[in-house]
């Protein structure tokens, strides 16, 4: 037996046998980050940029990137790494800390999410005092504890987590999340039991508001092309992310399940979904979807002035 003390690595398995190809999947992983920085920063660059722009559907996005590149952050620097090392190990705070930046970088992305669609509530279903309620001053406070929030239900998380007694120094993932760390714990005490199940119950209030509230605005944009116009511009974009998140996080709870009865290849695609998919696909959609960013960087590409 040992005690949080005695631990001062923990062991990563998820890339074992990966000596064949190890070097295929750098070149793919540093890829797939470096696209993440491009069209997440493009986005952020376009927004932060333009004041014609600043409104708060756009500045909401903009935070949902900055999370974007937060999150990433905390995982593909230390997975590029582990991908060119013999040894998978991480130190014991180093674990910690990418446990909170991935647990926080989620947390944030439903809130964002959150406040999109609260946003759309408004602007749809009650345009006529939409000004006075999404002022410069009440978006600023939804930011800050959209950030506040998640930084401080997950820092409590991971001091219940940093306070167990661990028997076991062996994390069956190719990244550190406070889940795990808690199984290696020889006897979990109770507020490691609290803590995370009212952050569960928190985040699931999230999810609640926000198809509530995307039911309502399909049924009030049916009355109405102009409405149902609207929804399809502004609001099918944060409906495609939010059905991305939605099953990225299933792919984490099917890994949590059932990762050991599939083989390791799956186990690691289920565990990096949510870091891969969710950080390119959102900006994109944006990018895309929305007349004004999308014109926006298109002048920048061709040299104009935003």
């Amino acid at each position: 037996m040992m005690d949080n003390v005695s631990v001062i690595m923990f062991t990563l398995s998820g890339l074992h046998g990966i000596a064949n190809y190890r070097v295929t999947l750098f070149v793919l992983t540093l890829l797939c980050y470096c696209v993440i920085w491009l069209v997440n920063v493009t986005i952020i660059v376009t927004i932060v940029l333009d004041k014609t722009i600043h409104e708060p559907m756009y500045i909401f996005l903009c935070n949902l990137c900055i999370n974007g590149l937060y999150g990433t952050t905390g995982f593909y620097p230390k997975f590029l790494i582990d991908l060119l090392s013999t040894t998978h190990v991480i130190s014991y705070a180093g674990c910690l800390l990418q446990g909170f930046v991935l647990h926080s970088s989620l947390c944030a992305d439903i809130s964002m999410l959150l406040l999109m669609a609260y946003d759309r509530y408004v602007a749809i279903c009650q345009p006529l005092v939409y000004h006075s309620v999404m002022t410069t001053q009440r978006v600023c406070v939804f930011i800050f504890f959209s950030w506040l929030i998640p930084l401080y239900l997950v820092f409590m998380g991971s001091i219940t987590t940093a306070r167990l007694r661990l028997c076991s120094s062996h994390i069956p993932k190719i990244y550190c999340v406070n889940f795990l760390v808690g199984k290696l714990a020889c006897t979990p005490s109770i507020a490691s039991v609290i803590v995370p199940a009212f952050n569960y119950s928190f985040y699931c209030g999230h999810f609640i508001f926000i198809i509530w509230s995307y039911v309502y605005l399909i049924k009030t944009c049916l009355i109405s092309k102009e409405s149902m116009s609207k929804f399809m511009q502004t609001c099918l974009p944060h409906l495609i992310c939010l059905i991305i998140l939605f099953f990225s996080l299933f792919f984490d709870l099917l890994y949590m399940r059932f990762g050991s009865q599939v083989s390791q290849s799956l186990q690691n695609f289920m565990a990096m979904e949510f870091l891969l998919v969710p950080p390119i696909i959102n900006p994109l959609i944006y990018g895309f979807k929305l007349t004004q960013i999308r014109n926006k960087i298109i002048q920048f590409l061709c040299g104009k002035r935003l």
